[in-house]
């Protein structure tokens, strides 16, 4: 018997047949861990549970439970339905079917055009797979047998794959009858997926350029559990009645034209809450020493080039020309911010230098990812880059961190932190990105904050701590960042006068705490389902008389409560009570303000609230002393 000396998932090092499955050895250890695993991770290689060990291998079981087991999970649900697809609808050719963030899906060229009516017949397909319990099974082929294999199938989209990979030996795994070219690895068999949905369907060029065929992608999730996913369908349907398009649409908040896809209009009502948050973030940045500028929307090719966008941004970027010149349309607020720098003369009494922007900032995206405020072409950043000293780095983060924590309580919002390291595009040596990465750490080391290492996941010019908001249906928003930058002060030649008078290099920090305004707006409508708080609410108060008779009472109201900033509107429509209370609701008014004939006699009003109803009877005044403090204190109740 050959000897595998391997460490085990709990430390404990044995010595194992090398020619033992990796599930018959944990099945030996921990039956029950057996059960549940889906794949193994041996020094960092993801590999399947039919697959052996070697010498000196540390195993870590992949559950579903963790991220990578999900992503397993779901990429081999996605094989299940596109073999339910091709028995169903025989002569349709098989693209890219990958996992994503929550569930897969898969491309197809068919004849038939796939709508939701056809979901019902391929789950029932799948169901069919998934008791037929298939094994995944992986075989590892030469590339031209490979080429040859899809060829003989027709599969045109695997072997233009084929082509493009330089490695002489591929995977293919088969599960019954159906082969598809992929990594893996994969679930042991069909039968562990036990609970799915198909979702939607929509077109996708393959590979993403509009100059290839549309090929049709169906959408799908997939669970361990029934439970699970009558549980996600219940969260599904909170969300779509959540749905910040559809609210935005219903409350006249913004709209989105043909003549400007993916660039939101903001009607009047959209713009009070627009301005209410600018407010807010102004009032909060001033109280802590920050200057506001405004920086050009459109600036010449070459600050872009010197920046690094150039290189590493430019397929997101919109181009036009001036004077013969290139110019391009700003993706992000940076080098427009350090040409202000740069415009004086700084000295190091000024540090740390706390600069800030609501800036406008367009970036090309595909029409298949827009998705309503959450995703657009162009959006309002609030930036903020702070220049300073190597020695002020820990505090004048753990003073950023303090900042967004505070923004962020004030809506009640939960969150999580990340710290985002180097990714595969990023500029400058590895030295100085072990300095900025450690910066960062001990400055969270140090407040004793829990965080999660999201590797390779920085931005080009640094790596940054990422702020994910969750929601109440436990959806998580990446939201606010501080990026913390050596290397644009170095591009742009930036320096400082030093207390002995000398030159010295700044370190910057960029900084969002809503990232974009518009995300954060649509953020806000689908965590209140439109029922703002109302501090942020549109329209804060409806008027609503009785009778005809009493509109001319409720005229005085009005302009007492707009004396007072309170945004008041008065329904003067020939209707009966009960149907202006439902249009209010509808609205979703914080308060309504009801008099007839007898407060009209005792000069006062009923007072009705939003999911409270009727508080009974108040002066105006007793009125406006209550809500004006619940505006003040930006209460969400």
């Amino acid at each position: 018997m050959e000897v595998a000396n391997i460490c085990l998932w709990d430390g404990k090092k044995v010595s194992v047949n090398s020619q033992s499955t990796f599930f018959e050895i944990i099945k030996q250890y921990d039956p029950r861990l057996a059960e549940e695993a889906l794949a193994i991770k041996t020094n960092n290689n993801k590999k399947d549970l039919s697959d052996k060990p070697e010498d000196g291998d540390s195993l870590e079981i992949i559950t579903y439970q963790s991220k990578e087991g999900k992503e397993i999970f779901f990429h081999s649900s996605s094989h299940i339905m596109a073999e339910a697809v091709q028995e169903l609808f025989p002569g349709t050719k098989i693209a890219i079917g990958p996992a994503i963030e929550e569930g897969f899906y898969y491309d197809f060229d068919s004849e038939h055009t796939f709508s939701p009516d056809d979901f019902k017949i391929i789950e029932k397909k799948m169901k069919e797979l998934v008791r037929k319990n298939l094994p995944f099974q992986k075989k590892v082929l030469k590339k031209e047998d490979a080429i040859q294999l899809f060829k003989d199938k027709g599969e045109i989209y695997k072997v233009e794959l084929l082509k493009d990979i330089l490695e002489d030996r591929v995977t293919v795994y088969q599960q019954g009858e159906f082969v598809d070219l992929c990594r893996g690895p994969h679930v042991p068999s069909t039968g562990k997926i036990k609970a799915f949905k198909l979702l939607s369907v929509a077109g996708a060029y393959w590979r993403g350029d509009e100059k290839n065929k549309m090929l049709q992608r169906i959408y799908g999730i997939s669970f361990d559990s029934q439970e699970a996913l009558d549980n996600y369908l219940r969260l599904l349907e909170e969300a779509k009645r959540r749905d910040h398009r559809k609210i935005g649409k219903d409350l006249d908040l913004f709209s989105f034209h043909e003549e400007g896809i993916g660039f939101p209009f903001f009607h009047a009502k959209g713009m009070v809450i627009r301005n209410l948050l600018e407010e807010y973030w102004r009032e909060e940045h001033h109280k802590r020493g920050y200057q506001e500028i405004k920086t050009p929307i459109i600036l010449n090719k070459s600050l872009w080039m010197q920046s690094g966008h150039w290189d590493h941004y430019k397929e997101n970027m919109y181009f036009t020309k001036i004077d013969e010149q290139d110019f391009a349309v700003k993706p992000m607020n940076c080098p427009g911010g350090i040409l202000v720098y740069k415009s004086r003369l700084h000295s190091y009494k000024e540090f740390p230098l706390r600069v800030a922007e609501l800036g406008l900032v367009h970036r090309h995206e595909l029409s298949g990812v827009l998705h309503g405020l959450f995703r657009v072409r162009s959006f309002t950043q609030d930036d903020a880059h702070i220049y300073m000293s190597p020695s002020q780095i820990k505090e004048e983060v753990q003073n950023l961190i303090d900042f967004e924590c505070f923004f962020y309580e004030t809506f009640g919002f939960d969150y999580s932190i990340e710290l985002s390291t180097k990714p595969e595009n990023a500029m400058g040596s590895d030295e100085v990105w072990d300095k900025a990465i450690n910066s960062l750490k001990k400055a969270l080391d140090e407040k004793g904050i829990s965080y999660k290492i999201n590797e390779g996941d920085g931005a080009f010019y640094g790596p940054k701590i990422d702020f994910h908001l969750k929601d109440c249906l436990g959806r998580s928003w990446q939201c606010g960042t501080i990026q913390l930058d050596f290397l644009m002060p170095e591009l742009f030649d930036l320096y400082y006068i030093n207390s002995e008078g000398e030159k010295e290099r700044p370190v910057m920090l960029h900084r969002t705490i809503m990232g974009s305004l518009e995300r954060f707006i649509a953020i806000l409508i689908e965590q209140f389902a439109g029922a703002l708080p109302t501090w942020l609410s549109p329209v804060q108060v409806k008027l609503l008389p009785i009778a005809d008779r009493h509109i001319e009472y409720g005229r005085e109201l009005e302009k007492l409560l707009f004396e007072h900033n309170i945004r008041v509107e008065l329904d003067e429509n020939n209707e009966k009570i009960g149907a202006k209370i439902r249009k209010a609701e509808i609205q979703k008014i914080p308060y309504m303000l009801i008099f007839g004939d007898q407060e009209v006699a005792n000069n006062s009003i009923k007072v009705r609230k939003r999911g409270k109803g009727d508080l009974g009877e108040r002066t105006l005044e007793q009125f406006i002393n209550q809500i004006n403090i619940e505006i003040c204190e930006k209460s969400l109740q």
